[in-house]
């Protein structure tokens, strides 16, 4: 993701200052963070926490797209809104899934009066993805909660990892499977007796998610605050 994120950033014309990985973060400070305007963040769950905290030292602005670390949100948040920092987060910064989150909601809306149609998200990720359910799976999820008067929670089934998980009725089924080379597959299953709706985001490759994070990282530029990646989208409906 760095080196995708670094090629569109040029392209854009923007100067990449620092870019840092595994092998140099022990040594890198807040002054070191100065002579940027913006940073991008898709590292680890553990590293995120700590990325997020020198960049609010700094007072340097940034956007991550690391997921797995949201049970730390609220102090994040909180720590951003009273030091007057400024931070988006988001589960995908790709333009094309940010659509698919919004249809995912009119349709959890449209299909919500009929009772017949039983619904689950299915994700399909690379084997080196670290979290399971993925970020993009659980805001799929959640977007659906927010409409359905039948399913309350949602629970992960992460297909080869020990014992199947069958959900109960109120809830929200999330199929992971991690598969060698594929980017990101998630779909959303309307079934029924007698048909079924199939809802799809296919990433061909990883450029749509560092193409959303570079032009997250122009909205945020000179702003403060906390915001998720829907802030710099208006669907108009």
């Amino acid at each position: 993701m760095g080196r995708i994120i670094e090629k569109i950033a040029l392209q854009r014309g923007h100067q990449v200052t620092l870019i840092i990985d595994e092998n140099n973060r022990p040594d890198i400070q807040a002054d070191d963070l100065y002579v940027a305007d913006v940073a991008i963040d898709f590292s680890t769950p553990h590293s995120a926490i700590n990325n997020i905290n020198l960049c609010f030292e700094a007072d340097l602005p940034i956007v991550v797209g690391t997921t797995g670390w949201y049970d730390h949100l609220e102090e994040i948040k909180e720590n951003c809104l009273s030091g007057n920092k400024t931070m988006m987060y988001g589960s995908n910064f790709s333009i094309g899934v940010n659509i698919f989150f919004h249809i995912n909601k009119l349709l959890a809306k449209a299909v919500n009066p009929y009772k017949q149609y039983d619904v689950q998200v299915e994700e399909i990720h690379h084997t080196q993805k670290l979290d399971a359910p993925s970020g993009t799976a659980i805001t799929i999820a959640e977007g659906i909660l927010e409409y359905s008067d039948d399913k309350t929670e949602w629970v992960n089934d992460l297909v080869g990892e020990g014992e199947e998980v069958v959900p109960k009725k109120d809830q929200l089924l999330i199929e992971s499977h991690r598969i060698e080379d594929v980017p990101g597959t998630h779909t959303v299953l309307y079934s029924s007796e007698v048909d079924q709706i199939e809802f799809k985001h296919t990433a061909h490759s990883r450029a749509g998610f560092a193409l959303g994070a570079v032009v997250a990282a122009e909205w945020l530029h000179q702003k403060k605050g906390f915001y998720t990646v829907t802030d710099m989208f208006d669907f108009g409906c």
